[in-house]
């Protein structure tokens, strides 16, 4: 008899699917690894050609990226005397001094403000007019969801005139709750179709049972559907998160100060003689973090949510 399984893989075949996968990993992961290491670099390094991989490792352009400096003349230089700090040390190298703060740290936490602010509102109004669509008669209801759809389809960037022209007749222009409502709007058609698919795969038995029980509609959304249905709003959250966190265009079109979030201000970071890469990337990095960090904490509920409702039971 053959030893032959249809579903169990070879060793030979695993061997090979291993290998494809680190491989992949090793490549997509080469960029980000290349970024983390330019924040490191001196200006000079940065630049180079070759591309140097070997170096020795500054926190120059963390400096430059949480400070704003100034140049200074030797006399005042002088006058100043011994720097008191290392970063200070690494600024005098330029005949340069510290001024004050940049404005890295407030333009992080406009990002943070409203990535994750627009996307707990495109979750909360998403889930329950997804819950509406996949429980209730809704006239039109396949209509309405690819109408939904279709605003999707088109790229933000099309209507960003009108918009502009609208958020200023409302003295939205350059505000948190204007990114806000903006990003929500955006995200929602996606959130309503991914979460209506995995309220879809719930048995609706399950809430007949709490109603029958004595459950309110309330109480059985919250109660029975809500807590079967947190891997798919946990995968849609990511993907919402994403979109806000990472968003330029609009950005830039709408935001100028009070509200600008961190990737347009990224590219503007000059330093001495043109770009300040190890500032930018350095920039880059620290921005990376909460979205690596949040898409981390809810891994497993990503993995469960994108194979849900694939193998049936």
């Amino acid at each position: 008899m053959s030893n032959f399984s249809a579903t169990e893989p070879s060793s030979r075949q695993k061997w090979v699917a291993g290998t494809l996968v680190i491989l992949y990993a090793v490549i997509t992961m080469l960029p980000l690894l290349w970024i983390i290491a330019t924040g490191f670099k001196s200006p000079s390094d940065s630049i180079a050609y070759p591309p140097k991989v070997m170096f020795e490792p500054t926190l120059e352009g963390y400096v430059n990226l949480f400070t704003t400096r100034t140049r200074a003349t030797p006399e005042i230089l002088e006058k100043l005397g011994e720097p008191a700090t290392w970063y200070d040390r690494i600024v005098r190298q330029y005949n340069m001094v510290i001024s004050g703060p940049s404005r890295y740290l407030e333009r992080f936490f406009n990002s943070v403000i409203i990535g994750f602010g627009s996307t707990f509102f495109a979750i909360v109004l998403g889930t329950l007019a997804a819950y509406a669509f996949s429980r209730f008669k809704v006239p039109l209801k396949d209509d309405l969801l690819f109408f939904i759809l279709s605003t999707r389809m088109m790229p933000p960037i099309a209507v960003a005139i009108p918009i502009f022209l609208m958020f200023r007749q409302l003295g939205l222009n350059d505000t948190h709750a204007g990114m806000i409502l903006l990003y929500t709007a955006i995200n929602l058609s996606l959130a309503v179709w991914l979460i209506h698919g995995f309220i879809d795969e719930i048995p609706i038995e399950y809430e007949e049972a709490a109603l029958v029980d004595g459950y309110t509609r309330f109480q059985a959304f919250y109660k029975v559907v809500l807590p079967q249905a947190s891997t798919g709003i946990a995968s849609t959250a990511i993907f919402c998160l994403i979109f806000a966190w990472n968003e330029y265009a609009l950005a830039v079109l709408l935001t100028s100060g009070t509200a600008q979030t961190a990737p347009p201000f990224i590219p503007t970071i000059i330093g001495v003689g043109g770009q300040d890469w190890p500032a930018v990337a350095a920039g880059a990095t620290i921005f990376l973090m909460p979205v690596m960090i949040f898409t981390v904490l809810l891994r497993k509920h990503l993995l469960r949510g994108i194979t849900f409702g694939a193998v049936r039971k």
